[in-house]
């Protein structure tokens, strides 16, 4: 398909939309081009173009039906894939994304665009390697790219001696097990970290006690909201996943429940909990300064922050060979300390299996006092 040459308003229409992007009113880009096309006017050209300027409005559902309806009107044509790889990207849609660039680099191997797109695309999903790999020859080479490829892989490698997992490899880990993560969970895995985190519970309030307000930190499908809903007058969810919330909200156990990256959830709103959970969750973290004064900042004087994270031995935290991290248990008193939370307890356990050999672990509480 080719734009409709015979109609003079389509060039003018294409640049006018693109410099009305540019100044940052994709909105009125939008309204101009899909006048046109309602018209009957225009074609490929104009149809992309329409599909980036509702990405940058952030009206990414719209994006998607029009970029998908261009790329499969015109299924040889590398910029279509790509504006669709694009549109899936800001929809949050991470492992079709990195397939539609990977689909537009075979129509067309030297679309300098598509190569950065890929690369971004990987060190979003947490891919240092694959993303350096990618970029590599783009930033060594004389492009327009260069610059931005040089950035990305600068960046990836930080990622390698980051202090926690990206949020988009973790979105896109827990996007792809959404469909079966239960049952893998309870049975390959032996997951057990939610009943663990009930039995401390009952360890250092007691058998009777009952909390106002909970909070699930990483709530995947809702294990641990099951475990703890009966001690719950409110119990709301928190996880990067959309795929995993979906499965979290089918249980209708949650009052609320919110894609978002926990950092950026402790201490943001103006609610306050009695409890604080985290199974399975800090395992993605490294540091953990920063999670604990946000978790004191959540919680009611006299809550509770209990937690799983995998056994490190001696001090500090590292990085496992599963993209785990490992915490010490003088690491974690010492953080604790610093956030000004107090240690109620620490005990031995295995929350889940690898390769079906235990994984050592600690289960912690601490408290806002």
């Amino acid at each position: 398909m080719t734009p409709n040459s015979a109609s003079p308003s389509f060039p003018d229409a294409v640049a006018e939309a693109q410099a009305l992007i540019a100044a940052g009113d994709p909105e009125s880009a939008a309204e101009l081009l899909d006048s046109q096309l309602r018209q009957g006017r225009g074609g490929l050209v104009m149809r992309l173009t329409l599909g980036r300027a509702l990405i940058a409005a952030g009206h990414h559902g719209e994006a998607l039906a029009v970029l998908r309806e261009a790329a499969a009107l015109s299924p040889g044509i590398a910029e279509a894939a790509l504006a669709l790889g694009e549109a899936l990207l800001a929809a949050g849609h991470l492992p079709t994304a990195i397939a539609e660039f990977q689909h537009a680099l075979r129509l067309d191997p030297q679309s300098e665009a598509a190569i950065y797109a890929l690369g971004c695309a990987w060190l979003e999903a947490g891919e240092g390697e694959r993303a350096t790999q990618v970029l590599s020859e783009l930033a060594a080479a004389e492009s327009a790219f260069a610059g931005r490829a040089a950035e990305k892989i600068a960046a990836a490698e930080a990622l390698r001696d980051g202090s926690r997992s990206p949020p988009g490899y973790v979105r896109h880990l827990f996007d792809q097990f959404s469909a079966d993560y239960d049952r893998r969970m309870t049975g390959e895995l032996c997951y057990r970290a939610p009943s663990i985190l009930r039995s401390l519970a009952d360890l250092v309030v007691g058998r009777h006690g009952r909390f106002a307000d909970i909070l699930d930190l990483g709530c995947g499908t809702g294990l641990a909201g099951v475990a703890f809903k009966d001690l719950a007058c409110r119990l709301d969810g928190v996880d990067l996943s959309p795929q995993m919330i979906a499965k979290a909200r089918a249980r209708k156990i949650y009052d609320t429940l919110t894609v978002s990256d926990l950092e950026s959830t402790l201490g943001a709103g103006e609610r306050r909990y009695d409890l604080l959970l985290a199974a399975d969750t800090l395992v993605y973290f490294g540091k953990l300064g920063a999670v604990f004064k946000g978790a004191r900042a959540s919680l009611n004087t006299g809550g509770f922050f209990l937690f799983t994270v995998e056994k490190k031995t001696g001090e500090g935290y590292e990085l496992g060979p599963k993209r785990r991290y490992r915490h010490s248990g003088v690491y974690l008193r010492a953080e604790a300390a610093r956030a000004g939370l107090e240690v109620m307890g620490v005990m031995d356990c295995v929350p889940r299996h690898e390769a079906k050999v235990p994984v050592e672990g600690l289960a912690v509480a601490l408290q806002h006092g």
